[in-house]
Order: structure tokens, then C-alpha cells, then sequence
């Protein structure tokens, strides 16, 4: 699919708030991180929300690192989340943070949803970023803890993000699509597949949104204006999603 512009982040006269937002699998770090800052500088994002942060040793300095060399600072999340991680820009105001832990079943990776209240323009939006399970049954479970989790922040307009582990024919995928707007089907904009990076072949990270928000665009940035393709293959192994969107206006 051929890139067509994507609106920029602004406030716009009615007082709604067009904002970009950013879904990332980084892999802990462990590959290109000029290439990784690069790619997320780039799409110039006001909320980041990725997956497998960094998680062990040193695991803070990382995430500090990254939120300095892409001009965003730390929401929450990291170690403390089981990876999901928050950056934000300078326009939002945190109104409040949790880190969450799942059960955690033997044998499997513990998982956890790194979560946050902001506002921008003076709208509340809440946020969460998740990494479901490698197996389907768990998958499908968390994927209803996503959305428990959303309906108890008590905010009118949120958004999650994060590395659903299945394509969207998927029992959790379509679970998160049955309540949410799945942001790619809604409006495609770039490129579909998210992995692997090298050569993508499957969409199985996405950006999802309540009713109520409007998506402009959304999808993995590829031929967006100062991004190279080369930092998009070499920072991580998957590629990013990103989306356009329109929050409403603060009600009086």
C-alpha cells in the first residue's frame, strides 16, 4: 500500500487532539539501538507503547536511555510490568500510573500490562501496553484481562497496543476487535505485516482504540518522510505500528 501522508500531531480548533500513536515490539533492546531510537524519533510519537523492554540488569538506565535519545520520557512500565513499557512526549500530563502482573502459569512467561492515564488537550485517554501469551488458551484469557483492565480505568477514551502473539483470524485477536477498533482494518495506511521484521509476512501486533476515537491512519510506517528502511529491519524483529488519531474535545 502506497503511503499517503499522515496528519501530524496538533490541536485542532474545535479542541480535539489529533495524536500519534506508537506500538513496539523492541526485543529487549537487544539489537540496533541507534537504528531502534531512530525509528521511533522518526514517526514522532506523542505516546509510545512498547513490548519487551528491557527487563533484567539495568533495566531503568535503559528505558531512560531510549525516552532521552527519542525526546519522550518514561510513562511506566519495564521490569515492573514483565516488559510493556510507556513513553510519552511533553504533551501529556500524567494523571496516574499502574504496572499490573497476571497469573502466572508454570512453565510460561510471566506476563503484565504496563498502564497510564494522560491527558492531552484536556481529555483524559487511557493507555495499555500488552504482550499476550505464546499459548492460545492463555492468549485468549489475557486478551479478556485487556479489556477488564480498560473498562476499570473509568476514562471515557482509550487506547492499548501491544504484540497479540496470533494474526487477526485469532480467538484473542478477535476477541480485542469484537470491543475495540482494530486501528489497520478501520483505516490502512502504510504497510500491513509486522513479522518478522526482515521479511514480514504476518500482522500480529496492532494498535487498538474504544468507540469514539477517530483513526486517520494506521500501520507500519514504511516509506514515511527521514524513516529508513534499513533502521525499520535493524532495530528489532518486529516492525512498528503506528496511528493517527482523533481524540475528541474535553466535554464542558
Amino acid at each position: 500500500m502506497v503511503a499517503t501522508p499522515l496528519p501530524d500531531s496538533r490541536t485542532e480548533p474545535d479542541g480535539s487532539a489529533v495524536i500519534r500513536v506508537l506500538g513496539y515490539n523492541v526485543r529487549s533492546m537487544r539489537d540496533d539501538r541507534e537504528a531502534l531510537a531512530r525509528v521511533i524519533g522518526d514517526c514522532v510519537p506523542d505516546l509510545v507503547l512498547v513490548q519487551e523492554a528491557p527487563r533484567f540488569f539495568r533495566w531503568r538506565k535503559h528505558a531512560a536511555w531510549l525516552a532521552a535519545r527519542t525526546g519522550l520520557v518514561v510513562l511506566g512500565g519495564g521490569a515492573t510490568a514483565a516488559g510493556p513499557l510507556l513513553l510519552c512526549s511533553p504533551r501529556a500530563a500524567v494523571e496516574r500510573t499502574e504496572d499490573l502482573l497476571l497469573p502466572l502459569t508454570p512453565g510460561l512467561h510471566r506476563r503484565g500490562f504496563a498502564t497510564s492515564v494522560v491527558r492531552i488537550a484536556g481529555t483524559r485517554i487511557g493507555l495499555l501496553s500488552f504482550h499476550l501469551s505464546l499459548r492460545s488458551d492463555e492468549r485468549l484469557a489475557q486478551a479478556g484481562m485487556v479489556l477488564e483492565q480498560l473498562d476499570a480505568m473509568g476514562v471515557e477514551h482509550a487506547i492499548a497496543a501491544g504484540d497479540v502473539n496470533e494474526t487477526p483470524g485469532g480467538a484473542a485477536f478477535r476477541r480485542l476487535a469484537g470491543r475495540l477498533q482494530d486501528c489497520w482494518a478501520v483505516r490502512p495506511w502504510g504497510e500491513e505485516n509486522t513479522s518478522p521484521s526482515d521479511h514480514p509476512r504476518q500482522r500480529i501486533d496492532a494498535v487498538f482504540a474504544t468507540e469514539g476515537i477517530e483513526v486517520l491512519g494506521c500501520g507500519v510506517p514504511t516509506g514515511l518522510p527521514g524513516l529508513a528502511d534499513v533502521d525499520l529491519r535493524a532495530a528489532t524483529d518486529h516492525l512498528p505500528v503506528l496511528a493517527a488519531l482523533r481524540v475528541p474535545a474535553l466535554r464542558p
